[in-house]
């Protein structure tokens, strides 16, 4: 009883922050993103009789941290009376770090722990399994532009446009690495608390959808850039009117978002959406990413630069 799943992360161009049902996990607002290509998360799930307790290794080191998140998704896909499981997770990019790794390492959690357990699940349902660990979770179940509705009892995403039909690029400045100080969940709740600025982006969230979902289907970049860079900067002003502040960017965050800036008066086709972390993904069209890649890597401070395209649904993988 052992199955192995590879999920990309996202990354939300019409952001999710906070949430209306902290016990289902359900989103405040509702969301579009992208799935990319390069980045990934492979887990694999062993059930076993054998097993006294969970297990999780996440890069080849022991987590106890993230076990309690972990068994709460295998209780909720597979059942509380299950067998104890060996969870093994490897990412290939910094995790905890305002890279979606919890989307991507809930959602290939969720598909391994159903295919070891036998589970014949459909996309939807298992979507609404990975959204119930993690909010983000659920749209790395679909490839390429996704949107997760904030509507009835349940978490459902539906498929916007595929890869396939708008290639788009994805440059990623990595600025630091380290874990951030805040969880998103946390960080959401005191926003949704204390931020004067939180009412009014639940009011607006419709109307972004809106713009995004219209230019996405028409593939209309400067209309998606315009409505993007604003909805992130909206969502940016509400962690920060919070108390405490909640700060994830960094110098070179700030420079990265000069750099693209510098870009587009250049009339490079590009624009920046940043997540909660330090990290600056510059999306843009292909024949922009050269242009886009070597600036964004002599921005003085950033780490690593990483290029991405748009990526598949998460999904179970064979092993030799």
């Amino acid at each position: 009883m052992q199955a192995t799943a590879i999920a990309q992360p996202n990354i939300a161009l019409i952001k999710y922050w906070g949430k209306r049902d902290l016990g289902r996990n359900l989103p405040a607002v509702g969301s579009i993103s992208i799935t990319l290509s390069e980045l990934h998360t492979e887990v694999s799930v062993e059930l076993s009789a054998d097993l006294s307790s969970d297990e999780l290794l996440v890069n080849g080191e022991v987590n106890q941290s993230m076990l309690v998140r972990i068994s709460g998704c295998l209780d909720k896909v597979v059942g509380a009376e299950r067998s104890r499981a060996r969870v093994t997770s490897r990412s290939n990019f910094p995790i905890a770090a305002g890279l979606a790794s919890s989307a991507s390492a809930f959602a290939a959690t969720t598909v391994a722990a159903a295919g070891a357990a036998g589970l014949n699940l459909e996309t939807d349902e298992l979507a609404r399994l990975a959204g119930a660990a993690s909010g983000s979770a659920a749209r790395s179940l679909y490839g390429g532009f996704a949107e997760l509705k904030n509507s009835g009892d349940t978490i459902n995403v539906d498929t916007l446009c595929d890869v396939e039909a708008w290639p788009l690029q994805v440059v990623v400045a990595i600025t630091a690495t380290g874990p951030k100080a805040t969880g998103s969940t946390a960080a959401m709740e005191i926003s949704r608390e204390t931020s004067p600025f939180y009412d009014s982006w639940i009011e607006q969230q419709d109307h972004d959808l809106d713009v995004a979902r219209a230019a996405i289907l028409a593939r209309d970049f400067a209309g998606l850039a315009g409505v993007s860079e604003h909805n992130c900067l909206k969502m940016h002003s509400v962690m920060w009117a919070s108390r405490p502040p909640m700060v994830y960017w960094n110098s070179v965050t700030m420079r990265c978002m000069q750099t693209v800036r510098q870009l587009q008066a250049e009339g490079c086709n590009v624009f920046f959406t940043i997540d909660a972390g330090p990290q600056v993904k510059a999306v843009c069209l292909p024949e922009d990413t050269k242009v886009v890649s070597k600036a964004l890597a002599e921005t003085p401070g950033v780490m690593q630069v990483i290029i991405t395209g748009l990526g598949a649904a998460a999904r179970l993988v064979d092993q030799e």
